[in-house]
């Protein structure tokens, strides 16, 4: 019988550098009242010149680690998701395993743009239960401040820097990753994409009405595998996007709106990143308990979707 995996524990950091609505104003011509009205962002984390996002990567590996007293001896593997990697090679994983001491074990890089948790999710679930590895370590970590263009209104108010780290382990109790589901679908990826050395360049509403869509069925279809209801669901951590796209997903899956975390105004979108720094939250927050049950949901270039079924 193949062993469980359990979500052992979430950290995350952002840059101490905040950019507001208002500092935005000053660039672009928005405003802080059509920024909010439209996304919900108030302000976000980017990183200064000469800051490295693997470096991001590794403070909140550290406090994971830390916080949950593991040693790094026993950490079997090292994946990164991230659309914004340092360089071409070597990957962020190497460069971000060999400033955590972790040199020796496998280490990668994979893109899935803000879908990158829940792809790692069910790369981490595949090596543990496949009984080829006991520990994997996922870093989400993003620098989408690098490639904005910061005259484009209608995307520069969008996006934010960040890191998430988890810690996946095999487990023979019932906290566990319940179902999981991943996919892509490159026929819309003239919506969302950035060209090498180019910047984001975004339909905004085609990408509306597809991620609408697509997260309400990933969501609908994992609960289900689960054996599970909506009802049974303690709290809805969503990529955070924007809040009408959160809004209008749960109103398809007629929850509550309440029952959807939401912390996109304090961060934008920081991609791959956002969903564990969006759990991490509701876990300072009390929204999260050991015992709940956790509905993933994301969506991204590419496209690429994904929803997991949690109890953590």
């Amino acid at each position: 019988m193949n062993p469980g995996v359990t979500l052992r524990g979430v950290r995350f950091a952002v840059p101490p550098k905040v950019l507001t609505n208002f500092d935005l104003e000053k660039i672009v011509d928005t405003t802080d009242e059509w920024i909010r009205t439209r996304t919900g962002i108030e302000e976000r984390h980017v990183l200064n010149a000469g800051e490295s996002s693997s470096d991001l990567g590794v403070q909140a590996a550290d406090e994971l680690l830390r916080d949950l007293a593991v040693d790094k001896s026993t950490i079997d593997a090292l994946i990164v998701a991230t659309a914004t990697p340092e360089m071409l090679f070597p990957s962020t994983a190497c460069i971000v395993a060999h400033k955590l001491g972790l040199g020796g074990i496998p280490s990668f890089d994979f893109s899935a743009a803000c879908s990158g948790f829940l792809y790692g999710l069910n790369i981490a679930k595949g090596f543990i239960e496949s009984g080829q590895y006991k520990n994997v370590l996922l870093i989400c970590v993003e620098s989408l401040s690098k490639i904005v263009d910061w005259k484009d209104r209608s995307t520069c108010v969008l996006f934010g820097d960040g890191a998430g780290a988890a810690l996946l382990s095999a487990t023979g109790d019932d906290r566990r990753i319940r179902s999981i589901l991943i996919g892509a679908d490159g026929q819309y990826q003239e919506y969302l994409y950035v060209p090498l050395g180019g910047t984001i360049a975004m339909s905004g509403r085609d990408v509306f009405q597809v991620a609408c869509r697509k997260m309400t069925e990933a969501a609908q279809t994992v609960i289900e595998r689960a054996g599970l209801t909506m009802d049974d669901i303690s709290l809805v951590v969503p990529h955070q996007a924007n809040t009408r796209i959160i809004n209008q997903v749960a109103k398809l899956l007629r929850l509550p709106e309440e029952k959807m975390f939401v912390n996109i105004q304090r961060y934008g979108n920081t991609s791959a990143a956002s969903i564990p720094i969006a759990y991490r939250e509701a876990e300072l927050a009390g929204r999260i308990l050991p015992g709940d049950t956790i509905l993933f949901v994301a969506f991204g270039g590419g496209f690429t979707w994904g929803a997991a079924v949690v109890k953590v």
